[in-house]
């Protein structure tokens, strides 16, 4: 075969092929199936808003808030433990009680946290949590 059959043949074969995979993708388009620009990248189970239930920043703080909470918890325990096993030794028995009062107070901050969060963001959304919108 020549090169210019050789030619003629891999440009059919080029069209063809390109009809193939475009034509399918012409369909859906047109079905209003295929999403197009920043939600082509988002998926259906993504939160499509920054704010409101179910909100990128709302679960980013809540997550952030449970885990300081959890911590605060965790260290309450650790310095019951530590008071429980200090025998008496006052400066043992003095450091343990630091550990609880402020593994209570960084409990209290992120209950106040938490309420401050969504306090703004029900404002912001209009979603009931306070403001002018209650």
């Amino acid at each position: 075969m020549t090169t210019k059959t050789l030619l003629v043949l891999a440009v059919s074969a080029l069209a063809v092929g390109a009809v193939l995979f475009i034509a399918p993708v012409s369909v859906e388009a047109f079905n209003g199936t295929v999403q197009s620009g920043v939600n082509a990248a988002r998926g259906t189970d993504v939160p499509s808003t920054l704010l409101g239930d179910g909100g990128v920043l709302t679960t980013i703080v809540n997550t952030l808030l449970f885990i300081i909470g959890f911590l605060s918890v965790i260290m309450l325990i650790f310095g019951g433990l530590r008071y429980i096993i200090s025998g008496g030794n006052a400066a043992a028995v003095t450091t343990a009680k630091n550990t609880i009062l402020y593994a209570i107070v960084g409990l209290i901050i992120a209950i106040f946290a938490y309420a401050i969060v969504n306090f703004v963001i029900g404002s912001l959304t209009g979603g009931g949590a306070g403001g002018t919108n209650v």
